[in-house]
């Protein structure tokens, strides 16, 4: 059984930074992507950012070019999200998710990290 977890999230003001980590128990490698989705109040979860078996990223329009997805590169089972210049509108829970199988039909995700924005 595979298990995410989450880190990092916390209350900060608007413009400062956060990094989210999600600590695997296999190797992010044995999956075909990492994903960061987020939910807000009253609102659907939404794909974030995606990073790839070969890592190849992916944003949603609203986070590109202040967030990034990366690997640890010394310890192939964490992915971070690193979260600058934050916005309120970034509240939410953020939330990790793997996937394998040819179809992606294998699908784990962790508990969640709230991360709340706020003067």
């Amino acid at each position: 059984q595979v298990r995410l977890v989450e880190s990092g999230g916390g209350l900060v003001q608007p413009g400062e930074s956060l990094r989210l980590s999600c600590a695997a128990s296999a190797s992010i490698f044995s999956f075909n992507y990492i994903g960061w989705y987020r939910q807000a109040p009253g609102k659907e979860r939404e794909l974030v950012a995606t990073i790839t078996s070969r890592g190849a990223t992916t944003y949603v329009d609203s986070v590109r070019g202040r967030f990034t997805v990366s690997r640890d590169n010394a310890n192939n089972m964490v992915v971070y999200l690193q979260m600058n210049s934050l916005k309120s509108e970034d509240t939410a829970v953020y939330y990790c998710n793997a996937a394998r199988g040819p179809r992606n039909e294998y699908s784990y995700w962790g508990q969640g990290t709230q991360v709340t924005v706020s003067s």
